[in-house]
């Protein structure tokens, strides 16, 4: 009895997340079902990854952002401007694409801290400041980008378009003979896939065993051992399917581009988790006065986190340029909309103070399954949208009327 009510506290303390990977299971079954299973094919899983890693980076920053009580509306835009400059520097420039990719990824630091300094120190609302940079860095990009340029080097395009070497051969894919010949799901699999996968099935293990023994050497609750164990099948199940999927890709094996987000969210999940700035934001977010009281420095923290902002943003521009081959002004439009609607849908309240690396992640996929599973059924874009939106505002609605609850018990 007291197992079970361990594990009814545990899931009551967790409840909107498990609640939200259970919704993105649920919408990857349902256009699995509908689409007759084209969505999973390996193929489109691969295109799901390329087309929706933009929304992965930005969302890991806009999460910061939001957490500490902020909102930034330029990433679209400054996405276009530093797409539009790196371009230049590859096409008209003839620069080295490893140094025009360096700068970029400097002049993303430039610009958080423009928006750092009028945020933190001159004390404009975020919302402001980022209005204006909207519309700054949208027009710079006009000008930049008038006409479209096109024909990057082949080591820039593989960014997010390249896949990693197989040195490690294929092999035989046991469930060959279930789909028949010529099947997308008949293919012998990449070898390189197959062991990232189990690397990380391994590491996810030892991660949460790590963890349980933090928390039992620090005093606290636990849930029991089946509990945990259970959890690692699940997740090893989840993870062990994708590496399948991937490795019977017939484009190339792993995207070079998931192992970049992979690494950025596991670097995230650390930062915001484990060192003291992470905490600082958390702080700054649950209550700003309480935390100034405290004695912490909430300008630097702000400024902090919209260079951290530049910086992502940066990393969403190189990657959309080299997978799109080209700098045009239009990049990026929306992608402002699409991380902070991730972010809502996958727990960060409205307010600040709460959010998790994981739930924006889990929200920035359901975003992403949602536009390809509705692009395979052919459904009209501005259905698309008006989708989307539904989602958005059930998940704040959830959200809001959950916290009211909890408050009013």
């Amino acid at each position: 009895m007291n197992a079970l009510n361990e594990i009814k506290e545990l899931f009551g303390k967790n409840m909107r997340q498990y609640g939200i990977m259970l919704a993105l299971v649920v919408i990857l079954l349902v256009f699995a079902f509908s689409t007759q299973g084209r969505i999973i094919i390996p193929n489109n899983m691969w295109t799901l990854i390329q087309q929706n890693a933009y929304v992965l980076i930005l969302a890991l920053g806009m999460l910061m952002v939001i957490i500490a009580g902020h909102i930034d509306l330029s990433v679209g835009s400054v996405v276009a401007f530093i797409g539009a400059i790196v371009g230049y520097m590859m096409y008209t420039w003839h620069v080295p694409w490893m140094l025009a990719v360096l700068c970029g990824l400097v002049l993303g630091v430039i610009v958080g801290a423009w928006h750092g300094f009028w945020v933190a120190y001159v004390r404009i609302p975020a919302f402001v400041v980022t209005l204006a940079g909207m519309l700054l860095f949208r027009g710079l990009a006009q000008v930049i980008a008038a006409r479209t340029m096109a024909g990057f080097p082949a080591g820039f395009n593989a960014i997010a378009g390249g896949s990693l070497p197989n040195f490690l051969g294929f092999v035989p894919n046991p469930l060959a003979g279930l789909f028949g010949e010529g099947s997308p799901f008949g293919v012998s699999l990449d070898g390189v896939t197959l062991a990232i996968g189990a690397f990380a099935i391994f590491g996810m293990i030892m991660q949460s065993w790590r963890s349980r023994l933090s928390q039992i050497k620090h005093g606290l609750m636990v849930g029991p051992m089946s509990l945990l164990i259970g959890r690692w099948i699940l997740l090893g199940l989840a993870i062990a399917f994708v590496t399948y999927i991937l490795s019977m890709n017939t484009i190339g094996g792993t995207p070079i581009v998931l192992i970049l987000v992979a690494v950025l969210i596991l670097s995230y999940a650390f930062v915001t988790t484990r060192t003291v700035f992470g905490r600082h934001v958390y702080a700054i977010g649950g209550n700003r006065n309480a935390a100034l009281l405290s004695g912490i420095n909430t300008a630097r923290v702000d400024f902090g986190i919209f260079i951290n902002m530049g910086l992502l943003t940066a990393i969403a521009a190189i990657v959309t340029t080299s997978r799109s081959g080209a700098s045009i002004a239009a990049a990026g439009t929306g992608y402002e909309l699409d991380a902070i609607a991730a972010c809502f849908i996958g727990g960060t309240a409205v307010t600040g103070g709460v959010g998790r690396v994981a739930g924006a992640m889990v929200g920035a996929l359901i975003m992403g399954v949602l536009n390809m599973g509705l692009s395979i059924l052919s459904v009209d874009a501005n259905w698309t949208m008006a989708i989307k939106g539904l989602v958005l505002l059930i998940a704040v609605t959830i959200d809001l009327v959950s916290k009211r609850r909890a408050t009013i018990g």
